[in-house]
């Protein structure tokens, strides 16, 4: 069995499929985690180099 601390409050979660959330605790932590990345407190870092498409390049 495999446990893994929940990235939003540390608390122990089992990684198994029965652990609907994981490897959050709980859908409150991952709603938390998800608002962290919403508002860029959260972020990959790097550059955006690379990722700039002209209009011609947009696929609608």
């Amino acid at each position: 069995m495999t446990i893994v601390n929940c990235p939003t409050c540390n608390k122990e979660v089992v990684w198994s499929p029965e652990s609907k959330f994981r490897p959050f605790c709980s859908k409150r932590c991952r709603l938390i985690d998800l608002g962290e990345w919403a508002d860029e407190k959260k972020y990959i870092a790097g550059t955006s180099e690379g990722f700039h498409l002209t209009e011609d390049e947009l696929d609608y």
